[in-house]
């Protein structure tokens, strides 16, 4: 498939050009830090950015991206699914 893009530079505001199904983990980071996280059934979302700070998204909508840049998603309080983190 041709990529009329492939000479342009990736940043945090292109769109994803790769993503991978999160399963929530209470000590383990993820293999690479995100700049967005799709949500595919609305949940709590507990995360650990990758500044080391832990949000909780209450409600996190099902189809929703959110721009962030996650080192960590938990198990603990995380009961939204589907999750999809993409770089």
């Amino acid at each position: 498939m041709a990529d009329d893009f492939k000479n342009h530079m990736t940043s945090l505001t292109s769109p994803a050009v790769a993503g991978e199904t999160i399963v929530p983990n209470d000590t383990a980071d993820l293999a690479f830090c995100t700049r967005g996280l799709y949500v595919g059934a609305t949940g709590t979302v507990v995360a650990v950015l990758i500044s080391g700070d832990e949000i909780v998204l209450n409600e996190a909508q099902a189809g929703s991206i959110y721009p962030l840049r996650i080192r960590r998603v938990k198990a603990t309080g995380t009961n939204a699914a589907g999750l999809i983190g993409l770089r």
